[in-house]
């Protein structure tokens, strides 16, 4: 009912067909984790929009560590809590014991992640008797997902002992010397929502200065090469802003096939490029080649 199985997990993703984790996660390859890390949230959340997926990203948060020494990317673990009532608490802690949690919820849930992984956790926006992580589970939480971390929408204790963990970073909305407190756990690898964004188990999540953003599992190499594209056309257009080459109402609307190929030239040469190289442009120089013609045949007209 609140503690998803493996194949609960299974059931609630379908669209994914790759390999799966042991609790029934989708495993999105590493390789896709770390073209992620170098991207913006922007570039990121651009691509997703595009796809339909609006309600993915959060803005509001604390982060324990800056973000330009550690971003946080990884494969999302989720949790949910509710206020307390006593019988719905009875109830969930009775299955939380057949799930095979073992006292705190909180710390049997961390106990639960592996490499890799995010905690994403909805306290419903809880900071007084909302610290779900502190120095002990902080240091759990490296040791668990050696460079993850988690996004609590809710609070943390701690902090001074929590900023001198190295290789995580955690996602939070406020701090308090209380611990965790009437509380209950709700859900466990389920649809969880941190402020006005939805996010699945398994999906990727995309922490940067600018926020977080939660990537369907199924859309995560779609979306990172969509976001790759994005970020290289910026470090030309950039350039070419600087070198007075273009105008930012050329650069910030659709290019012509002769900016088009401009940019081609200059990704084939250019250092920066170089580790984009592997994304292709045949639709984009179709697609501005037919603009062309047609705007070439409204002029002879």
């Amino acid at each position: 009912m609140f503690f998803y199985t493996k194949e609960d997990v299974i059931k609630l993703t379908p669209q994914w067909t790759g390999e799966r984790m042991e609790d029934g996660r989708p495993k999105v390859p590493a390789s896709v984790l770390e073209r992620m890390r170098k991207l913006t949230l922007e570039e990121v959340w651009g691509r997703a929009y595009s796809l339909g997926y609006e309600f993915q990203s959060e803005g509001h948060f604390m982060t324990t560590h800056s973000t330009e020494d550690h971003r946080l990317v990884g494969r999302a673990l989720t949790c949910v809590c509710v206020p307390l009532r006593q019988d719905l608490h009875e109830v969930a802690t009775a299955e939380s014991r057949e799930f095979g949690f073992k006292g705190g919820y909180n710390k049997s849930a961390v106990d639960r992640l592996v490499e890799d992984d995010v905690m994403v956790v909805d306290l419903f926006d809880k900071v007084v008797y909302g610290t779900f992580f502190g120095g002990n589970l902080s240091t759990q939480l490296k040791n668990k997902t050696k460079r993850g971390g988690a996004v609590v929408w809710g609070g943390i204790r701690d902090l001074e002992q929590v900023v001198k963990i190295e290789g995580i970073n955690v996602y939070y909305r406020g701090i308090d010397p209380t611990g965790i407190g009437d509380v209950t756990m709700t859900g466990f690898n389920v649809p969880c929502r941190i402020g006005k964004a939805t996010c699945l188990p398994g999906d990727v999540v995309l922490g940067t200065i600018s926020g977080v953003i939660f990537i369907p599992s199924h859309l995560a190499e779609e979306v990172v090469v969509g976001a790759e594209k994005s970020h290289v056309r910026d470090i030309f257009g950039f350039q070419r802003l600087d070198e007075k080459v273009y105008t930012t109402a050329q650069i910030d609307t659709k290019w012509t096939y002769a900016m088009w190929q401009d940019f081609v030239n200059w990704a084939k040469e250019d250092p920066r490029a170089e580790e984009y190289r592997h994304l292709t442009w045949d639709k984009e120089l179709e697609d501005a080649a037919k603009d062309n013609e047609t705007n070439s045949a409204q002029v002879r007209l």
